[in-house]
């Protein structure tokens, strides 16, 4: 895969009117230049926003790319989500899905009260032991 590639073509694309003219009129042939593989062809082509997204293009780059393609904030946002149901977890670069689950999961898991309990959790001191009401550990 090169999402490095993709990348700079919509970098490319977002910034240069010209090369907007040259992609309207044949998409396909104003991706030759560059080192895509024929999913990434496909995905820039259509446009397929959900599939761009779990290749791991950065959302500020994407974003204005649906802007092109006169694809509203809400549509934008939802093909997003259909586009990880459909295809998987982001693959790779700054949204990569790691299976973080979120911080209710992750204090689960430490053995504290979720966020949302109505119950207060000890606050830390530096040393990382919970303190009483004065303070002391």
């Amino acid at each position: 895969m090169s999402l490095y590639y993709v990348q700079k073509f919509l970098y490319q694309l977002n910034r240069e009117p010209e090369l907007q003219q040259r992609y309207r009129a044949d998409r396909r042939a104003v991706l030759e230049p560059y080192e895509l593989t024929d999913e990434e062809v496909e995905a820039l082509v259509e446009p397929d926003i959900g599939l761009l997204f779990h290749l791991g293009v950065n959302g500020q780059i994407l974003m204005h790319f649906a802007a092109l393609h006169h694809i509203e904030w809400a549509d934008y946002l939802q093909r997003m989500r259909d586009g990880v149901a459909e295809h998987g977890p982001v693959r790779e670069g700054v949204y990569a899905m790691t299976g973080y689950e979120g911080t209710e999961a992750h204090a689960a898991r430490l053995g504290h009260h979720a966020a949302s309990s109505s119950a207060p959790m000890a606050p830390a001191t530096p040393s990382g032991g919970a303190t009483d009401q004065e303070g002391t550990t």
